[in-house]
């Protein structure tokens, strides 16, 4: 039984309904039955617009998508390999929950949908001669969050199909794809996130990005997009404005809209203030250097000198990468938001947690419902984050961090020479190797050798002569405490009384064992200052303010052994 349905949208052809009435008695009453259900569903609007195939249907969806590019990609990918190769040519109408439920069993079985004999799975489709990357093929399953992310790709599709008036109900409705995954996030160790932190610190720049990433909870793309004109740091007002994420298109990386399409700014601790007003300075002193301006637009976080590229978020995530390998720690970046979150959530409600992260859901209806959310608890938010990051060792140059720490080749030519001076291998007075002697020495080329000569100078240890050969100079003297008497300076002064803001080196203990040493700037004599010391040093163990009662701190001017004052308080003071 044939009945016409009209013109088909997707072939622009003619649409029938058929049915297949089998034989048997009164087939012609049982025919006419048929036909007017036809007719009847045709007049209502009920019966299958087309006769397109899933295939077009998803084509035809994922085209119109008002999504990000990459999510479109997302989506073509999945319905190229598991939803075309499997149930591509079913016709629209004859999709049911039992096919969807058997579409879903099969990507649980294999992703690569073998039939289930044994076969060489090779690791290319090109011609090529077989090695051991070429092995037997197992049969792996789709992730459970990969299934569901094709159910809703079919429920999408087909709730458009209904809108469309293709079909008359949705059969994702009654299909069940597998469970959500129970989440379980899984951030570093506040002992691994200051190994992190403390290793990235070496190169400034970067140190400064991670600082920031982990204090703010800030996505990736997110940071990637920051410009100085998106961040504030008066006094009061300390900010940073998130505007704009970096996404990837067929263009590239490109500055786009945030996840959530909605902008939200977030208060920032002390700490993090002084991080970035340093990277600001380092930032500004080197496009100085090449005759530029740091540009009030220009990105925060930029390979270039003056700022205007922005990081590409792939290289943020492969250096990050390559750092937790080097140290040891299985973690990855997008987990410094779960870290972030975890110190947010001490204390403060879910709501400003929800509004610094830019999370949606919840966290939506909030920020709508208030919306100058930016408030005391933002504030309390930022100084527990601020409080929970290890203490940051005070900026060293990097004249005097090559004596220590040399990185370079001609820093470490440089340092070779110095110990040479220092231990007497090369007494003052003597001639000082020539670029050429150390260029074939150490086996680099004249120009590192010749960076080298300039860092010794810096030094103080080679004195140039016009028109003449450097000689080398004999050392400076390391200061000391001349007094054998370890409790007192020169002058008979107690070492740190009376001397105004110094820096200081911090030894605390909880119930006589000690917990942990840090150097900080502050002055000896104001017992606030001390105070909010000890307090951020009981947090950072893991405890609250109101457990300070139950610690102490030595207090020691910053290379000597003589204690200033033993710092005690009680829960009230």
């Amino acid at each position: 039984m044939s009945v016409y349905a009209g013109i088909d949208p997707v072939s622009k052809r003619r649409h029938y309904l058929k049915e297949t009435v089998p034989a048997g008695p009164r087939l012609a009453i049982r025919a006419e039955t048929v036909r007017e259900r036809l007719v009847r569903e045709v007049a209502e609007r009920r019966n299958p617009r087309t006769s397109a195939t899933v295939a077009q249907l998803v084509e035809r969806y994922v085209d119109q998508l008002d999504r990000a590019p990459r999510t479109r990609e997302l989506y073509r990918g999945y319905a190229r390999k598991h939803i075309v190769p499997l149930i591509g040519t079913e016709k629209v109408a004859a999709v049911d929950a039992e096919i969807l439920d058997s579409l879903y069993a099969e990507l649980r079985r294999c992703r690569d949908h073998c039939t289930g004999r044994p076969k060489v799975q090779h690791r290319t489709t090109r011609p090529h001669e077989c090695d051991d990357r070429c092995r037997r093929h197992r049969c792996l399953p789709l992730s459970p969050t990969v299934v569901r992310h094709v159910h809703f790709l079919l429920s999408g599709a087909f709730k458009r199909a209904v809108r469309w008036k293709w079909i008359a109900g949705n059969p994702c409705s009654q299909a069940e794809p597998p469970a959500a995954p129970t989440p379980n996030p899984q951030p570093p160790s506040p002992e691994a996130a200051a190994r992190i932190v403390t290793e990235a610190l070496r190169d400034p720049d970067w140190g400064a990005l991670l600082w920031v990433a982990m204090t703010t909870g800030a996505r990736r793309g997110e940071l990637c997009a920051l410009r100085w004109s998106d961040v504030a740091l008066g006094e009061g007002r300390a900010v940073l404005w998130l505007r704009r994420g970096i996404s990837h298109s067929e263009a590239g990386w490109t500055e786009g809209d945030l996840k959530n399409h909605q902008q939200r700014r977030i208060a920032l601790d002390v700490e993090t203030v002084a991080v970035l007003a340093e990277h600001r300075d380092r930032c500004t002193e080197r496009a100085a250097a090449v005759g530029a301006v740091l540009a009030p637009h220009a990105f925060v976080f930029s390979p270039e000198l003056d700022g205007a590229r922005l990081l590409a978020p792939s290289s943020l995530t492969q250096r990050y990468d390559r750092l937790v390998s080097r140290l040891g720690v299985d973690t990855t970046f997008h987990k410094l938001r779960h870290y972030s979150a975890t110190g947010f959530a001490a204390g403060v409600d879910i709501r400003t947690v929800a509004g610094r992260l830019g999370h949606g859901g919840g966290g939506t209806t909030t920020l709508r419902a208030y919306a100058a959310w930016v408030s005391e608890a933002d504030q309390r938010a930022a100084k527990g984050i601020g409080a929970a990051m290890p203490v940051r060792q005070a900026p060293v140059s990097h004249v005097e961090r090559a004596k220590t720490d040399p990185r370079s080749p001609y820093e470490r030519i440089a340092a070779t020479v110095r110990d040479a001076v220092l231990t007497g291998a090369l007494p003052a007075g003597a001639p000082a190797p020539s670029v050429k002697t150390l260029a074939a020495e150490y086996g680099g080329a004249v120009s590192t050798a010749h960076r080298a000569r300039q860092l010794l100078a810096a030094w103080g240890l080679v004195v140039p002569a016009p028109g003449g050969r450097a000689t080398i100079a004999a050392p400076a003297v390391e200061t000391t405490s001349p007094d054998p008497e370890p409790d007192t300076m020169p002058g008979g002064e107690r070492a740190g009384m009376g001397m105004g803001r110094q820096l200081l080196d911090l030894r605390i203990r909880r119930d006589r064992f000690e917990v942990s040493e840090v150097t900080a700037d502050a002055d000896p004599k104001n017992w606030e200052e001390l105070r909010q010391l000890l307090v951020d040093a009981v947090k950072r163990d893991g405890h609250e303010e109101h457990d300070i009662a139950g610690y102490e701190m030595d207090v020691r001017a910053h290379g000597y052994p003589a204690v200033i004052t033993t710092f005690v308080t009680t829960a009230r003071s």
